[in-house]
């Protein structure tokens, strides 16, 4: 009963073991971000390249300007949305690499 005792009085002692990085929010939500801007915003940009400038009504210069801002905005909102459905699989496999 004594060695009983002495265990756990040491496993009381023991740390306890740091989080693994699956149990890191702050990780998966820099990792989500990421993987969606960077997909999201190689997206937008390939449909704006394929897309032609129109004959009329085309604001020049200043109208490309509040384009690439308005590609940022809404990258950045679709990452937020709907990224982690397309970086779960990956974030999974970035977890496993690292254990």
């Amino acid at each position: 009963m004594n060695s009983i005792n002495l265990f756990s009085a040491n496993a009381a002692k023991l740390p306890t073991p740091p989080a693994k990085a699956a149990d890191n929010p702050a990780l998966r939500k820099a990792f989500n971000q990421f993987v969606g801007e960077t997909f999201y915003g190689q997206m937008l940009q390939a449909m704006r390249k394929n897309q032609g400038k129109p004959a009329y009504f085309h604001g020049g210069q200043a109208e490309e300007i509040f384009t690439q801002q308005l590609d940022q905005i809404l990258t950045k909102k679709l990452s937020e949305s709907s990224a982690d459905k397309l970086s779960g699989p990956m974030y999974e496999l970035f977890t496993q690499q690292r254990k």
